[in-house]
């Protein structure tokens, strides 16, 4: 049955062939296919056919078929007779050797004149005579660092990066042939042969860098000594981490103030020139962010009590960004997510989204509540602007985007899209200081009411499942992306909160540890994950941009997740502080802290930074260290309301 669909083809092939010259009454052979390949017999260097090829005779007449048996022999030479079935079809014969033939062995066909033509002629006597292909090279073993490789695994992982590599063949190689085709990326490499040359140990000339993706690629191409093929191998593997410290080491304390220092100039030094408001991103230009911004707000008062800058510094700066914020575009109170730095005109996030952006409003009112609280009433500069923040806060129409009277908050509004987007507000992620503000609003409140039934949906926001061991009080089991632990948390106090649904400090807790539990176990076999390198949330990615968390892990580690999650896993947290800078530093650290994210499997690493993963790094060292920005907040008489309203406990 092996044949039947080959010999079909091949009749219909040689059936376009049964036209041949001719010397009248001769009866001779023509043509010879192996394969659907002709094959010219009779020069000095018979052909090396494949094994398992039909071998099929075109003769110039037609073939009498009882003929064939005695008339046509295949014999292997110093062997004997090989048994064959045979087809005949018109002038032409196909032979089928019982099994394949063997490799680099000859052959010889015997055409006699016992084959006769169907007009009885006899076949001119012929013998052709060609040998097999030689035996196809193969890879015996594979040892990478004196660990013995299995060939079919896709990955091998912690390579040393002086490696030494050894494979050995199942026959001798050609040294020229292999070193030309070998490679491990563009790196030199040193050879050793045995005295055979059926072993080869090879290294590159210089040490690999570590952490990183390389390929071992061995191209197809007859490598072998006598002239063999081999089909190809490649193996892709990871060196080992690097244990050397890239930076001196200093103090944890000294760590933690040198981090929030080097991206507090993010804020400070980058910011908008025009406005003092925070770029989206350090290739943003004039593209300001309001989020962003209110988280930055936090990190300059953070910035005056560490001495990065002065206190008049930064009440200046305070002072440009009010201003600012007073005239530029509103939509019942609300600002847009984006705006341009200059004029203070809408920038879109995208086609529909032109307009309010209530989430974006209140990270801004998070940041402006907090500097409010933080200035002083007897200085006449801070008083001015402690007034303009407030007339901004009592703008906010938080009421008017429950559409109507729902029991829910709106996310946009605009005056060309109106509800279009129509996204409403719903607990569990990071929009819990949404709800606070517009129930702590002196002018434009929601009831409570809004938030039982729109935020906590009516108690649908409870999850209490446990996952890695540990008990997720809220959303997700899993958790979610990681910024939902802290971007309602940069000034909303955590340690004591508590309502109907949830302790919120155990949900932030329960919340980074699963996100740490997740990346220790990596179910999916990323690089580089462990104990010490976790944080899987909102970032730049080797695609794009994407919201990581154990339920969308890509191998993308974010180190704003696990640093700014330092108040409720100091210890976890510290250690991937100390992976980050001390054994990634020479990759990670940059201009502003550290670079947005990273993935080792892809061998990615972003030169970004954003405004909304730079800010809770700096303010959640800080509530870790002191609870600045979380004791300035919770001051607030009207945060203190709202929440009395909700039904907190603080």
């Amino acid at each position: 049955m092996r044949y039947s669909y080959i010999f079909y083809v091949l009749t219909l092939f040689f059936s376009a062939c049964q036209e041949v010259e001719n010397i009248e009454g001769q009866f001779e052979l023509n043509k010879i296919f192996i394969g659907n390949e002709e094959y010219t017999w009779g020069s000095e260097n018979p052909l090396k056919i494949p094994v398992d090829q039909i071998i099929t005779l075109v003769f110039s007449q037609e073939i009498d078929e009882s003929s064939v048996d005695e008339g046509l022999l295949l014999t292997k030479i110093n062997e004997g007779v090989v048994n064959i079935s045979i087809n005949v079809n018109g002038n032409s014969v196909s032979i089928f050797p019982s099994g394949s033939l063997t490799y680099s062995s000859e052959y010889e066909i015997e055409i006699t004149e016992k084959l006769k033509s169907s007009s009885g002629a006899d076949a001119i006597r012929q013998n052709i005579n060609f040998f097999t292909q030689l035996e196809k090279l193969g890879i015996h073993e594979l040892n990478i660092d004196g660990r013995v490789i299995n060939l079919n695994n896709l990955i091998l992982q912690n390579v040393q990066v002086d490696t030494d590599i050894r494979i050995e063949f199942s026959a001798a190689i050609d040294q020229e042939k292999f070193e030309e085709a070998i490679s491990i990326g563009n790196e030199d490499l040193v050879f050793e042969y045995n005295e055979t040359n059926t072993i080869v140990d090879f290294r590159p000339q210089q040490e690999l860098s570590y952490l990183k993706k390389y390929q071992i690629n061995l191209e197809n191409g007859d490598i072998g000594a006598l002239g063999e093929n081999f089909d190809g191998f490649s193996k892709t593997f990871f060196t080992r981490l690097d244990s050397t410290y890239k930076f001196d080491e200093i103090s944890d304390e000294a760590l933690l103030t040198k981090i929030q220092a080097q991206t507090f100039q993010y804020f400070w030094d980058f910011a908008h020139p025009n406005s003092g408001l925070a770029r989206e991103r350090n290739t943003s230009g004039d593209l300001v962010t309001i989020g962003g911004s209110g988280f930055g707000l936090m990190a300059i008062i953070v910035g005056i009590e560490r001495g990065f800058i002065t206190r008049q510094e930064g009440i200046d700066r305070f002072e440009k960004i009010v201003n600012f914020l007073s005239d530029a575009d509103r939509f019942h109170g609300v600002w847009p997510h984006w705006m341009n730095g200059n004029t203070g005109n809408t920038i879109p996030f995208s086609e529909l989204d032109d307009g309010a952006d209530l989430v974006e409003t209140a990270f801004m009112i998070q940041g402006l509540l907090a500097v409010r609280q933080y200035l002083d009433e007897s200085n006449a500069q801070e008083l001015a602007i402690i007034n303009q923040i407030t007339t901004l806060w009592e703008g906010v129409e938080w009421d008017w985007f429950t559409k109507g009277g729902e029991d829910v908050l709106y996310w946009h509004w605009s005056p060309e899209n109106e509800w279009a987007m129509n996204l409403p507000i719903r607990g569990w992620n990071e929009s819990l200081i949404i709800y606070v503000l517009a129930a702590s609003s002196p002018t434009h409140p929601i009831e409570k009411s809004v938030y039982d039934a729109g935020w906590a949906r009516n108690g649908g926001i409870i999850n209490g499942s446990s996952v890695y061991e540990i008990n997720m009080p809220l959303g997700e089991t899993l958790g979610g992306p990681l910024f939902f632990a802290h971007y309602s948390f940069l000034g909303l106090d955590p340690r004591n909160l508590q309502d109907q649904y949830a302790n919120y400090w155990e949900q932030n807790q329960a919340h980074s540890l699963v996100n740490q539990a997740h990346c220790t176990i990596n179910p999916n076999n990323f690089i580089g994950y462990s104990e010490a390198c976790w944080g899987l949330t909102a970032s730049d990615n080797h695609q794009g941009y994407s919201a990581h968390s154990p339920g969308n892990d890509l191998g993308v580690i974010t180190p704003t997740a696990a640093i700014s999650s330092i108040p409720y896993t100091p210890e976890e947290s510290m250690k991937a502080i100390r992976h980050f800078y001390y054994l990634l530093g020479d990759r990670l650290w940059g201009e502003y802290g550290f670079y947005d994210a990273f993935n080792v499997t892809q061998d990615w690493y972003a030169d970004s930074y954003l405004a909304i993963d730079q800010g809770p790094i700096i303010t959640m060292i800080e509530n870790h260290r002191t609870a600045l920005i979380w004791d300035i907040f919770m001051q607030d008489p009207d945060v203190q309301k709202g929440l009395n309203d909700l039904g907190f406990t603080f």
